[in-house]
């Protein structure tokens, strides 16, 4: 290596340092996904997989539990990714106010959720829902239900309160995000725009989201990524039911892994389907982010 000018040094080291973590992340990541690619065109158990082809992505077209999962994913993406993201950038701007005291309380509270463990919240959500639950309690003593509502068993309200739990889990999430990036904002900018007559709602919309967008960008796009591969909140709560009304894709890769006589082609056609529709999301939300 003595030959070797020190720019050339330098860089050679350099790959020798990344090369470790390099490796680890082909074999841990790049390398199953290539594997489940292969196994995509393939169908069978074990020893007994054959090529077919396509036919596993023919397949999803055809597939109505599969087109299911679809629609009630981009149901929960519709509806909650906004109200969540919304509820965030709310909660931060109340926690950067200077004014505000026990700021380290009300942090810690916002961000709790997401540390308490699934089984337990799911546990607390499920009890007050049920039959007897506090919620039927409530409504059956102020009068506006005369029965019980079986809310986990009906199609529409299970949905709902999937939505619900994971805004409460997820919120505190991209609320410590805002947080961070209203903190980089410089003062000095609000205190000039207040100087010129700003109202509170111009500074939010002219100063604060356009500062923000790179921040709001990237949480959009992890709470897409991370609804499209929603899997824990639904299989606690409702299992996928009623009748497959809450199924998501994940939960039904799982089902044809495991639950179902295995087939793990068309389960791992299903996953590179999940990808597909992340990159396309992906995509579409950074050229939206990028335009000015």
């Amino acid at each position: 290596m003595k030959h070797l000018s020190m720019e050339k040094k330098r860089s050679l080291w350099g790959w020798f340092f990344i090369l470790p973590a390099a490796t680890l992340i082909f074999i841990f990541s790049f390398y199953p996904m290539i594997n489940t690619f292969i196994l995509s065109l393939q169908s069978g158990i074990g020893n007994n997989l054959h090529f077919t082809g396509i036919r596993n992505y023919y397949r999803l077209f055809q597939d109505a539990t599969f087109l299911r999962s679809v629609a009630n994913v981009f149901t929960y993406l519709i509806i909650q990714v906004p109200i969540m993201l919304f509820l965030a950038l709310i909660l931060s701007s109340i926690l950067n106010n200077p004014r505000l005291k026990f700021k380290g309380l009300f942090r810690t509270l916002v961000f709790l959720p997401c540390a308490t463990a699934l089984v337990s919240s799911a546990m607390v959500f499920r009890s007050f829902f049920a039959l007897d639950g506090i919620v039927n309690i409530a409504l059956l003593n102020i009068g506006l239900i005369s029965n019980p509502i079986s809310w986990l068993s009906h199609p529409i309200w299970a949905k709902v309160i999937i939505i619900l739990v994971i805004t409460w889990r997820w919120t505190g999430f991209n609320t410590i995000f805002y947080l961070a990036g209203l903190q980089n904002i410089d003062h000095s900018i609000y205190e000039s725009a207040k100087i010129d007559g700003a109202s509170p709602t111009q500074i939010f919309f002219k100063i604060t989201l356009p500062l923000l967008r790179p921040v709001i960008l990237l949480t959009a796009i992890m709470s897409t990524n991370g609804t499209l591969q929603l899997f824990d909140e639904v299989v606690q709560l409702t299992g996928g039911g009623p009748g497959n009304a809450t199924i998501t894709i994940t939960q039904y890769i799982f089902n044809l892994s495991f639950v179902f006589s295995p087939q793990f082609g068309y389960a791992a056609a299903v996953s590179y389907a999940i990808l597909v529709i992340v990159a396309i999301l992906s995509i579409i939300q950074m050229k939206i982010g990028d335009q000015k």
